[in-house]
């Protein structure tokens, strides 16, 4: 039998092969197949034996985990406890990194190597959440990372891991090229050779599966769906989704960048400032009608991280209808009773739906008396400019590890870099009772008790409106006929989860 090789059309390219250095999914979905964690999440959002066999609290700030034995990294040198701890230590120091996982390993004040295969992280307080976090946080060799930058790893000098596959070749913003690590713990994947194929473009994603060009595509236009449900030759895969879909108004500047009155003059203060104002943007969108016309059915609105039935979501927290006359009122009683202009920002990569409903949501805004105008960029432009505050509202997608302590501490959280707090506040929010309500949360070992402080900050910084929740996604993939993919609700792709029927070649 021949090699095989599964070609896939993905929309992003990572901004790094570090696995440490971007949370975004088009980073994870690169270097999960490279890396691994010590703990994996279910489709279920349970977690998974990954390279830690068990974890166990034994005592109220320590957990103790056992390493799975025999476990190599792709260079032959065995994975032991000393590469947990090095990896604990490096990622919150990744210079310049554009979304830490810091926030993931905050709570850890040191980590005890026991021996090889055991390891114990001191936690500063009670931290019951901590398997969860650490199922994203790769774990990479402390042999190869001592003294690595993050350029080392995107010459892939030190992108060695513990995965499925080894990274034999990549060229930014354009394809990467893997082949099967033959000595991977796991289950042996069905693919020899995966070619990562960068395609931002949705159709011509849906116009390469189409063709047979690549084999598997992710985030196909919902307008393609219908005909790759009925072609004989390709086949739909999907589920629900983790992913929220929000905007962050700019709350951090004093002057917001690209925002005037409507002769174009800037103004003196930031109105994004105003909760008023927030509150009008977002209950001047039609979230109900963006889940029907721009997504198709592929989302679901929601106002919350969580979507229903998950723990820690909020059934009394309803998702707001459309009201334009009340908006324009928040407005007047602003000071803002003639509206201003502004700049709604999109990345044109990350998600092909975000710049058309980016465009659905300025026609709402400006029917209210908000002129906006939508620009679009290049995610891997995007997303540094964004982190830097330079613009006024960004639209965001967030995907929670099954919690939401996970995007809290992340999205709303005060940013402090010292903390490991906010590593993805792209809107400068701030609001100590809010940051307090989520410390004391994360702390709780009690789960029901938790959740009902969970809760409790959910519903604060909803009330604040720090940020503007739009939809959940539905996650969904196109693969051409022979191919299954096993949908999850986390949308990085994995080769892992792509199988080929019986009988196909």
């Amino acid at each position: 039998m021949g090699q095989t090789t599964l070609t896939m059309g993905i929309s992003a390219a990572p901004g790094s092969v570090d696995p440490h250095f971007n949370q975004g999914t088009s980073t994870q979905t690169l270097t999960y197949h490279v890396f691994e964690a010590l703990t994996d999440r279910r489709p279920d959002s349970t977690l998974a034996p990954s390279l830690a066999l068990g974890w166990t609290p034994v005592a109220e700030t320590v957990w103790e985990f056992k390493l799975r034995p025999g476990v190599r990294f792709s260079n032959g040198q065995p994975f032991t406890a000393e590469d947990v701890a090095f990896t604990v230590a490096r990622v919150p120091n990744v210079p310049n990194a554009t979304s830490s996982y810091a926030g993931q390993v905050r709570a850890i004040s040191r980590v005890e190597v026991v021996d090889p295969l055991t390891v114990r992280f001191h936690t500063d307080g009670p931290a019951p959440t901590l398997p969860m976090d650490l199922s994203v946080v790769a774990i990479v060799s402390r042999q190869v990372g001592e003294g690595a930058t993050t350029d080392d790893y995107n010459a892939l000098r030190a992108a060695i891991g513990t995965g499925p596959f080894i990274l034999r070749g990549y060229t930014p913003g354009t394809e990467a090229e893997l082949v099967r690590n033959d000595a991977w713990w796991g289950p042996r994947p069905d693919w020899d050779r995966v070619v990562f194929r960068y395609i931002p473009n949705a159709g011509a994603r849906s116009a390469a599966l189409l063709s047979g060009g690549v084999d598997l595509i992710d985030l196909p236009s919902p307008n393609d769906l219908p005909r790759f449900r009925s072609d004989p030759g390709t086949a739909v895969h999907s589920a629900p989704g983790l992913r929220l879909v929000y905007l962050a108004p700019n709350q951090s500047a004093e002057v917001a960048p690209l925002v005037t009155d409507n002769e174009g003059r800037p103004l003196a203060t930031n109105p994004l400032k105003d909760r008023r104002v927030r509150q009008a943007l977002s209950i001047a969108i039609n979230r109900q009608g963006l889940a029907e016309r721009v997504m198709q059915g592929t989302a679901v609105p929601n106002y919350q991280f969580m979507p229903p039935g998950a723990y820690s979501y909020d059934p009394t927290i309803a998702v707001p209808q459309p009201d334009p006359v009340a908006a324009r009122r928040l407005l007047t009683e602003a000071g803002y009773p003639d509206g201003f202009r502004l700049v709604l920002h999109v990345a044109g990569n990350a998600r092909p739906t975000d710049p058309v409903a980016a465009q659905a949501i300025a026609q709402m805004w400006t029917r209210i008396g908000v002129q906006t105008t939508v620009e679009v960029l290049p995610l891997a432009s995007y997303s540094p400019r964004a982190a830097r505050m330079e613009f006024p509202i960004t639209m965001w997608g967030w995907a929670s590890s099954g919690q939401a302590g996970h995007p809290l501490i992340n999205v709303v959280s005060t940013y402090d870099r010292d903390r490991s707090t906010g590593s993805f506040n792209r809107s400068g929010y701030s609001n100590p009772a809010l940051d307090a309500l989520i410390a004391r949360a994360l702390t709780t070992l009690d789960d029901a008790a938790r959740e009902t402080q969970l809760r409790q900050a959910v519903a604060l910084a909803v009330e604040d409106v720090a940020i503007i929740p739009l939809y959940q996604l539905t996650n969904v993939w196109a693969t051409r006929r022979g191919i299954t993919y096993e949908a999850s609700g986390y949308d990085y792709t994995r080769a892992v989860l792509a199988r080929r029927n019986a009988g196909t070649r």
